[in-house]
């Protein structure tokens, strides 16, 4: 089958205001492939040319992509890194970075995600499909990767345009343009020629849709809302759409907006849509600990850290999901939890050859379908099993504490 490089599904109408009163501010949610910091990636070069297009418009970038992160950390911090900076317009791109989560979890963290930027009152949201080796199969079967295809059911229930800039960039080598190599030396990231593939297909999409712009080749967009067709999915539909027990406490009806009722209806209603940080100084501690102002890199403001094998930290929580966040590496110690009393598990997390002593900003999951109600969890830290970390020190570095209601 034909695969539509550019579905449009509706009009960038905040965007073209935006443009009108002369500033805009955009943000990216991503993996490595978005990420700024290489300063070679696409967004690089779709600001370049927004530039050059609209010298008078008073351009403000809001890059919050972070490498080997997927849509479960977006969800988690989106208020602060996306929302709380009043960005007009969104690009989302994590269809390679939740390639290999769950079926089930990445459609609860995707849509949890969506909420609550619609919520807030950013509802120009942009999909970007990447490519990894993986996909290559189904799409070569004539199907669409299960990640983007869980995507695009998303975007086809929210109104969202999408661009696979991957399918884009896989045709060009096709075609004898470049080849593999040139595009994506390691297989994955892509370095200056690779990201101008990905940014020159996002470019012909706003060149479609932004006010002054006229494209003469349009062959790659659909501007139907361009369902995908079952056969096309790897995964059963979601069907229950019955209520979920929600929390009455006040933290919820802050979270709730009075056009809350005005969203379609949750396509899982198990999505992360209502998550609240908590305050690192809340939690009670036992052992020695500091927590300090973080400088090593901007997604943390402090850090709760201990090198104490044996430290302990407690915290009781009312709702159905607990999520930790670290700062984790080839140094860091793992720790046992248990929550309510019950068996101590222990975190096992790996550690691939790829990460550094430390500097991975990694979501740890507690349980996201905890009982609705007053939760307790003991938490301790304990020496790493794996060969790798196999060392006289360790460190335990906590950034993030956050439940879901």
């Amino acid at each position: 089958m034909t695969f539509p490089i550019i579905r449009a599904r509706k009009p960038l109408k905040h965007w073209n205001s935006c443009l009108e009163q002369g500033a805009i501010t955009i943000g990216f949610l991503g993996g490595s492939i978005t990420d700024a910091r290489p300063r070679h990636n696409w967004p690089e070069y779709v600001r370049e040319w927004l530039l050059a297009t609209y010298s008078n418009v008073r351009l403000r970038i809001e890059n919050a992509a972070i490498g080997a992160t997927g849509s479960d950390l977006a969800a988690l911090r989106v208020k602060r890194d996306i929302i709380d900076r009043n960005c007009d317009v969104v690009f989302i791109e994590y269809a390679v970075n939740d390639h290999d989560v769950p079926s089930y979890r990445r459609r609860r963290t995707r849509e949890g995600l969506i909420r609550q930027l619609y919520k807030a009152g950013v509802t120009e949201l942009i999909f970007v499909y990447t490519y990894s080796g993986e996909m290559k199969e189904e799409i070569d079967k004539g199907r669409y990767p299960a990640s983007i295809a869980e995507l695009e059911e998303l975007a086809i229930h929210y109104h969202i345009p999408s661009i696979w800039v991957g399918k884009h960039g896989l045709d060009q080598v096709v075609a004898g343009k470049l080849s593999m190599d040139e595009w994506l030396p390691d297989g994955l990231h892509p370095e200056e020629r690779g990201s101008r593939i990905y940014a020159e297909c996002v470019i012909e999409y706003l060149q479609s849709e932004l006010q002054g712009q006229e494209t003469l080749d349009r062959k790659h967009i659909k501007h139907d809302a361009g369902a995908i067709q079952p056969e096309q999915l790897l995964y059963e539909p979601v069907t229950d759409t019955s209520e979920v027990e929600r929390s009455k406490g006040s933290l919820l009806q802050i979270l709730q907006q009075p056009d809350a009722s005005k969203l379609p209806r949750t396509l899982d209603p198990l999505c992360w849509e209502y998550i609240v940080e908590i305050p690192l100084s809340e939690l009670e501690l036992k052992g020695q600990w500091v927590e300090q102002r973080w400088h090593q890199y901007e997604w943390i403001d402090t850090m709760l850290e201990t090198n104490e094998l044996g430290a302990s930290l407690y915290y009781s929580f009312r709702g159905r999901g607990l999520m930790l966040v670290f700062d984790y590496g080839s140094c860091s110690a793992e720790f046992e939890y248990r929550i309510d009393d019950g068996e101590w598990i222990y975190s096992n997390r790996d550690c691939p050859e790829w990460v550094g002593d430390d500097g991975w900003l990694r979501l740890f999951d507690c349980g996201d379908e905890h009982t609705n109600e007053e939760h307790r969890i003991e938490l301790r830290v304990v020496k790493p099993r794996h060969e790798r970390q196999e060392l006289g020190e360790y460190i335990f570095r906590l950034g993030k504490v956050a439940i879901i209601l």
